[in-house]
């Protein structure tokens, strides 16, 4: 009776500690939609239903902060930057985790270095390369400096991914006469889609999201990420809040919908190895 009165005393603590993540996560969309469904230009009601929910705000945000070209215009970014991020990052890793790489232990060290360097102290450098490069105001001023921006941890990623992929078959595949490449596409690859998987959704998430980049390398707002635009929409119609929250969940949406769709791929590649 002890041992089942503990186990059962271990599922309410471990219920009760996952309904309290839960309400951290929750609470602050469910403010942003009361306050997104509140009239325009007044004093959101917190949590509050309000009584008269304006549905109306969605379709007024969207219009008001264009963003129909701010969602194409994210759309090309994400399309320049993950698949080619994600791609010579799982090259990189897979290197310097199989393959004998001259130097590789201080690459590793480099690329473990740029992960402790913030976007924020290198925006200006960034800007003046850009400019020299007469990238300035286009998209590519986003898409290659992210790209590079990302290298460290995806690499990182990819690499530990790579450490703890099983040996066996690569050996038989070796012994069978298999080059580098036919081991690496054929077999690794293969093992490793939950953390290609799960590093794909956190590409997306950090160039979709991504907000300082294109305000500071791209001077026309439409052809900036969502939340870019939104900085420019914010400066409009700042203190109408109720169009702020509306916008800025058309913003979430997006990514909310992605995580839901490949979460079993995100779980996945977190506790790949935990049990072996």
């Amino acid at each position: 009776m002890s041992a089942t009165s503990s186990t059962v005393q271990d599922r309410i603590s471990r219920a009760a500690i996952l309904m309290a993540l839960m309400m951290f996560a929750i609470m602050p969309l469910l403010s942003m939609l009361t306050a997104a469904l509140a009239p325009q230009n007044s004093t959101p009601p917190g949590l509050a239903w309000p009584q008269d929910p304006q549905w109306h705000n969605f379709v007024d945000a969207w219009t008001a902060a264009n963003f129909f070209a701010l969602f194409q215009s994210s759309t090309l970014i994400v399309l320049g930057v993950v698949p080619a991020a994600v791609a010579m990052a799982t090259a990189a890793g897979y290197a310097l985790a199989q393959l004998a790489v001259p130097g590789g232990r201080l690459f590793n060290a480099i690329l473990l270095v740029g992960l402790t360097l913030p976007f924020e102290a290198l925006i200006t450098p960034l800007y003046y390369n850009i400019r020299s490069m007469g990238l300035l105001g286009s998209r590519w001023a986003v898409i290659l400096p992210l790209i590079g921006l990302l290298m460290p941890f995806g690499v990182f990623w990819m690499r530990a991914s790579f450490l703890k992929a099983e040996t066996a078959l690569t050996e038989a595949a070796k012994l069978d006469g298999a080059s580098t490449w036919q081991i690496f596409r054929q077999i690794q690859l293969p093992l490793a889609v939950p953390a290609l998987s799960a590093l794909t959704i956190l590409f997306f998430l950090a160039t979709w999201n991504q907000y300082l980049l294109p305000l500071v390398l791209i001077d026309d707002p439409t052809m900036r990420t969502v939340a870019g635009g939104l900085g420019a929409f914010q400066g409009e119609h700042g203190t109408n809040i109720a169009l702020l929250c509306a916008g800025s969940l058309l913003i979430i949406a997006p990514s909310l919908v992605i995580f839901l769709i490949f979460q079993r791929h995100f779980v996945k590649a977190l506790l790949q190895g935990a049990v072996k």
